[in-house]
Formats: structure tokens, C-alpha cells, sequence
């Protein structure tokens, strides 16, 4: 008989970040107040839920969303690096025109490949890296489930792989929203299902694209 294991991949809540800059990798960005609500409401989603093990990004924001899943299921969180957000060339910046860093000329040789992209990680190295944290999730959780707190890039690129769609793509037609749940389900090492759910919809003031 084979093993049903499910990885599910949750986005971090809403972060803190009255001056719009795109934090990236950048430390000390922690959960709004409504970041942390949608990580409590995250975590009530997953109550019925078999999970037996608990990763996340090294990024403050991950660590936080995590903290109500670790206290519910009594779980140690495993920091995994490889579900980190993607390295970004305009981070610590605010991006866009007007006031942004896009009206200052020596930005724009990032900006000439948006297929790579050419301003920040490649698309096939978030979803390399995605996938191999993954099946790491999906072994330690054989048979039951696991949790993987991540970042929107990264989820939503690792999605596009699964379901073998290409992995360029305008970053407002992801469906990623805040605090949600993207959920690999697999037969032994097969993938055989992709959902997502977004308890969170409706909450918060941003939609947190700034740092993702």
C-alpha cells in the first residue's frame, strides 16, 4: 500500500511595513498586528489536521506565522534556508515610478529579462530549491502531514513547476494571498493533487507584495 503525505506550503502573515520598502531578505520585519491574527487563524485551520512536522524560512515573518502552528501541535520548528524569499536586486527599496527606484537610471540594466528574471534569483533556482525542501517536508512527514512556512515567490514558482506551467509570470495574478495554504498531496513520491485555501482572505490592510 503506498503512503498519502500531504506538504502543505503556508505563506507568512501580513508584515509590518508602514514605509512600503521591498524587504526581501532583509532582517528585522516582523508580523503587523493583523499579520499575527492571520497566523493564529492559520493555524486554527490546520487543527483537524495530522501534522507531524513543522519547517520554516530563516526570515522573522516565517518564524512568527509558524509560532501558533509550533504551540497547537507541540511541533519543534525546523528552519530550512532553502524556503527562503528570493534574492531581489531592488531590495531595501521602495519600487515603482514616481518617488521609486525605477525613475533612477542605474536600475534599469536589471530590468532588461523578465523571463530569469534579470533583477533578482531565477526562476529555476526557487523552484529547485523549493522542491528539494519539499521532499525533505514530505519524508520527515511520511504517511501524515507537514507544514512549510515560506514566502509568496517561492510557493507561488514551486506551484507553476508542479503543475508544469512556465515560471514567468506578473506578480499580481499569483494566487498566494497572505496566510495561505498551498497543499502538494502525494502517493509515495508522486504528486497526485494541488489545493490551496486562503483562510485569511478579507484580513489585513496590504496585500504584502513588498517583501512577499
Amino acid at each position: 500500500m503506498s503512503d498519502t503525505t500531504i506538504v502543505h506550503l503556508l505563506r507568512h502573515g501580513e508584515v509590518h511595513n508602514p514605509q512600503g520598502v521591498l524587504y526581501g531578505r532583509l532582517p528585522g520585519y516582523r508580523l503587523s498586528e493583523d499579520g499575527v491574527r492571520m497566523a493564529k487563524a492559520a493555524a486554527e485551520w490546520f487543527a483537524e489536521r495530522d501534522v507531524t512536522a513543522l519547517f520554516s524560512s530563516p526570515m522573522q515573518r516565517a518564524l512568527e506565522t509558524a509560532a501558533p502552528l509550533a504551540a497547537a501541535f507541540e511541533l519543534p520548528v525546523t528552519v530550512d534556508d532553502r524556503l527562503i524569499e528570493a534574492g531581489n536586486h531592488f531590495e531595501g527599496l521602495t519600487f515603482g515610478v514616481g518617488a521609486g527606484s525605477l525613475r533612477r537610471p542605474e536600475h534599469w540594466r536589471h530590468l532588461y529579462n523578465p523571463f530569469r528574471p534579470s533583477w533578482g534569483e531565477p526562476y529555476r533556482e526557487i523552484a529547485a530549491r523549493m522542491k528539494s525542501a519539499v521532499i525533505r517536508a514530505r519524508e520527515a512527514a511520511r504517511g501524515h502531514e507537514a507544514v512549510c512556512v515560506s514566502h509568496q515567490l517561492p510557493i507561488w514558482t514551486l506551484r507553476c513547476f508542479a503543475e508544469k506551467k512556465r515560471l514567468w509570470h506578473h506578480p499580481g495574478r499569483r494566487e498566494c494571498g497572505l496566510a495561505s495554504i498551498t497543499s502538494l498531496t502525494f502517493e509515495d513520491s508522486r504528486l497526485v493533487e494541488v489545493a490551496y485555501a486562503d483562510p485569511c482572505s478579507g484580513m489585513g490592510k496590504g496585500t504584502g507584495v513588498a517583501g512577499a
